[in-house]
């Protein structure tokens, strides 16, 4: 049997989410090998109080040299791809892989390959202020997938982006939270969103498809499942 890559998690942003990528690739990697196999993983995990702060002040230079250091501290223990286990911080994916000579499994492109595998060409996108604000992430889906990319409006994006980071990345799963993310897929449905992303790897703690209308992408899940089958089909080069 080959042997399994490695695969590098860049964690901690938040853990609550990592926590999920670290179940996820291990349940399927059990699925495909059968008895008590378990994944190849070395996890970088930051302290997430002061990511978010430097998020929100908008010292994203300071916030590139700390994952460009956690890649190549990775890429030197051996890990033979990376997997970035957050949306956000994609935002220096490009710094990342300046930094080391291992792939990043950038988290957009399997999302974007299960949407269009879906015959679907128009997604409405949640996530924090910065993934449906900036063009790192909607860029990538658009110019790279050919994808058209809807946000909610400036009320509910606020509301989406103050959930995670008040409620979420603690760990907090409230009903009232819930049923304002419902609202929010609901009116991006009503716009002509054939689907929706839920970009922000904590959202699927909060919501699911049984709270939209349309198919939901749940882009940890997808980002998870990506990672094992690269690690499975024969190295970082799959």
């Amino acid at each position: 049997m080959t042997e399994q890559a490695i695969i590098g998690l860049i964690g901690g942003l938040s853990w609550e989410s990592s926590a999920q990528y670290y179940r996820l690739i291990n349940e399927a990697v059990r699925e495909r090998l059968g008895g008590v196999a378990s994944a190849r993983v070395l996890m970088w995990s930051f302290d997430f109080a002061q990511i978010e702060a430097l998020q929100h002040q908008g010292r994203w230079p300071e916030l590139a040299r700390r994952l460009a250091d956690a890649a190549r501290a990775l890429e030197a223990g051996g890990a033979d791809f990376l997997v970035l286990c957050t949306n956000t911080m994609h935002r220096e994916a490009d710094t990342i892989e300046a930094a080391v000579h291992i792939p990043l499994l950038h988290i957009a492109d399997p999302t974007a390959q299960a949407i269009k595998a879906a015959g679907l060409t128009r997604v409405g996108l949640l996530g924090t202020a910065f993934t449906m604000e900036h063009d790192f992430y909607r860029g990538r889906l658009e110019k790279t997938h050919g994808l058209e990319v809807l946000v909610p409006d400036a009320e509910d994006r606020a509301a989406v982006h103050d959930i995670i980071y008040r409620e979420l990345v603690a760990g907090q799963v409230l009903d009232a939270s819930r049923e304002i993310y419902r609202g929010v897929i609901a009116r991006l449905v009503e716009r002509g969103a054939q689907a929706v992303i839920l970009g922000c790897t904590e959202i699927m703690l909060l919501v699911g498809q049984a709270d939209s209308s349309v198919p939901v992408f749940d882009t940890t899940a997808l980002h998870a499942l990506a990672a094992v089958e690269r690690a499975l089909g024969g190295g970082a080069g799959s």
